[in-house]
């Protein structure tokens, strides 16, 4: 008997959860990256692999949908105006903003996080921006003004932060340069 099996979209390694399958692709936690994996996902089971942090612990943590199935999470990017724009511009809620500039404009905007955070839901974010930034994040604490970009292959909903919660906004971001955390040189 193989210690490697798939069962309900779920890859177990010796009775650990390493990871899962979506869309045909197998998503792993590196922590697990070996050979005798790599080989029975790839030339055994002809899925494409790919090594994702923090997949272990997601499934650890129970992130389910209600059906029981792995909850697929969307990849996150914080928008933040950059600093050289209008001063009014920023920390005010969507009617203000409509009413003295218009639409969010994407070119007033930098992206100041890009990576997975644990959780799809506005809310969550919120707070995961406030209290406990994630590493890489290279913002302020969220605020009014700020967009939340949740994304993944379909595509991506932006969320611009109000007075009292979100406002699903168009803001189609230029093609633009991923951001990829501080800059390190010798």
């Amino acid at each position: 008997m193989s210690g490697i099996q798939i069962k309900n979209n779920r890859i177990l390694y010796y009775g650990n959860t390493a990871g899962y399958i979506e869309k045909g692709k197998a998503i792993v936690d590196p922590l697990f990256q070996n050979e005798e994996l790599r080989s029975y996902l790839k030339e055994k089971k002809g899925l494409e692999l790919e090594w994702r942090n923090g997949t272990y612990e997601r499934l650890a943590d129970g992130k389910l949908d209600l059906e029981g199935n792995l909850q697929v999470l969307k990849k996150c990017r914080v928008h933040q105006l950059k600093p050289d724009v209008d001063v009014m511009m920023k920390f005010i809620g969507y009617d203000e903003l409509m009413e003295r500039f218009g639409e969010p404009d994407p070119q007033n905007y930098r992206v100041v996080y890009d990576g997975e955070v644990e959780t799809n839901d506005l809310e969550g974010l919120y707070a995961k921006f406030n209290l406990d930034h994630p590493p890489g994040y290279e913002g302020h604490s969220l605020s009014m003004s700020d967009v939340v970009e949740l994304y993944d292959d379909s595509g991506s909903a932006f969320h611009y932060v109000d007075r009292f919660g979100f406002k699903e906004v168009s803001f189609q971001a230029p093609e633009q340069e991923l951001y990829q955390g501080p800059k390190m040189s010798l």
